[in-house]
């Protein structure tokens, strides 16, 4: 059975995203403004569906991954390089007020739906364009992932053992950060539409994004001629900040950003000689000196239990977190409280958890009205509400357009 967003509810109630994006940073998009209320239509193609679909984990035959990202979308399937499929998609994108795609630039072009083709008839129409290096430059055309972005953005040089080699996260961070910076691009399109009346064309590149998080560096060597170098879990900017082992073979996280959270901890682990050393009272002095309080510190975590280190962590008014998997975040009290993990009623597996909507918002919260749909579940109920009787379908379904 087909279904549809509920229009009266969401802070994005009323808006029409087209998903015609593959992978992730594209799709993460979507999903984001699918949380909000959106009404989100997910296009692929008939016979190549959406390559996530087919990653990470799987139970009874049936992918996990795609259940968290396909949610609070309707799915259809379009042959966009098909004479029928393109007519197809100007009406979709005529009636939708986001397009987001990601294939190689000047794709859509060739098949006579660039901007202009697209927004001939909605010149309110906002062409989110997502790509490894974006629309223009030597590298527009390369095929482009999040993780060259990762490679390419500093990430991964700043990121390992020192002495150990480059280093690349185990899950998709470059484009999890470009997903968001593509949603806000987005939002402040529509927002400047309402003034203008008119759309325009978004421009994100993966490789930008992620750039814009890690810090000054490209300030600091344009002032310094000096990079960033790798430090493991520690920092150049402060210390104590590591991760330490617990004399119950668990693992906490500690930070100290501020000086008077490192003067807490060093006299909490019996340590208040080093407050008193001059260069203790600077962050990137006491970063010179980890070795000596990581000692400290690590020693005195080493011979107490995760629970103990906590507690006394929580009474001193010092910053240290539990390092967690899965099962912790399911089972903490915190992400309880904050409605984090959404339980969902999903059609072949039944009830399942995953994380919800990003943040709360006062007046409409996020919702997951379902979970990811099968390959073109919904074609023929978006193609109805296009004007396409059953014949029509039938007739684009037989030609493969659909």
């Amino acid at each position: 059975m087909a279904v549809s967003r509920d229009k009266t509810g969401g802070a994005l109630a009323g808006l029409t995203v087209v998903d015609a994006s593959t992978l992730f940073a594209g799709p993460l998009a979507a999903m984001h403004l699918g949380d909000m209320g959106a009404d989100v239509i997910k296009v692929e193609h008939p016979r190549r569906p959406d390559p996530s679909r087919g990653h990470g984990a799987t139970k009874n035959g049936v992918n996990l991954w795609w259940k968290t990202l396909g949610r609070n979308k309707r799915a259809v399937t379009i042959d966009l390089a098909s004479d029928d499929g393109r007519d197809v998609f100007l009406k979709l994108a005529g009636a939708a007020d986001v397009v987001i795609e990601n294939f190689r630039p000047g794709t859509l072009e060739r098949w006579g739906l660039g901007y202009d083709a697209l927004s001939a008839t909605n010149p309110g129409l906002i062409l989110a364009r997502v790509s490894g290096f974006g629309q223009i430059g030597p590298y527009r055309t390369r095929p482009g992932f999040g993780t060259l972005a990762e490679a390419m953005s500093g990430f991964a040089a700043m990121t390992g053992e020192p002495e150990g080699p480059p280093t690349l996260p185990p899950f998709g961070l470059a484009d999890g950060i470009a997903s968001l910076a593509t949603a806000y691009a987005i939002l402040t399109a529509l927002h400047s539409r309402q003034a203008s009346g008119r759309g325009q064309v978004v421009d994100v590149a993966i490789i930008e994004p992620i750039l814009g998080m890690l810090g000054p560096q490209i300030t600091r060597w344009d002032q310094t001629r000096t990079v960033q170098p790798r430090m493991g879990n520690r920092s150049s900017n402060n210390s104590p900040r590591n991760t330490y082992r617990t004399g119950d073979g668990q693992w906490v996280a500690v930070s100290s950003s501020a000086q008077s959270v490192a003067e807490r901890i060093v006299r909490l682990v019996g340590r208040p000689d080093l407050a008193e050393e001059p260069w203790f009272a600077s962050g990137h002095q006491r970063a010179r000196h980890a070795d000596v309080i990581d000692e400290a510190v690590g020693g005195w975590i080493g011979r107490r239990t995760r629970d103990e280190v906590i507690a006394a962590f929580e009474e001193a008014q010092a910053a240290v977190a539990p390092v967690y998997d899965a099962k912790d975040i399911v089972e903490d009290p915190q992400f309880q409280a904050l409605g984090t993990v959404h339980a969902i009623d999903d059609a072949e597996l039944g009830p399942m958890l995953m994380q919800g909507p990003l943040f709360r918002l006062s007046g409409h919260d996020g919702v997951i009205a379902f979970t990811g749909r099968a390959h073109g579940a919904d074609t023929d109920a978006v193609l109805g509400e296009l004007g396409y009787g059953a014949e029509q379908i039938a007739r684009l379904r037989e030609e493969g357009a659909v």
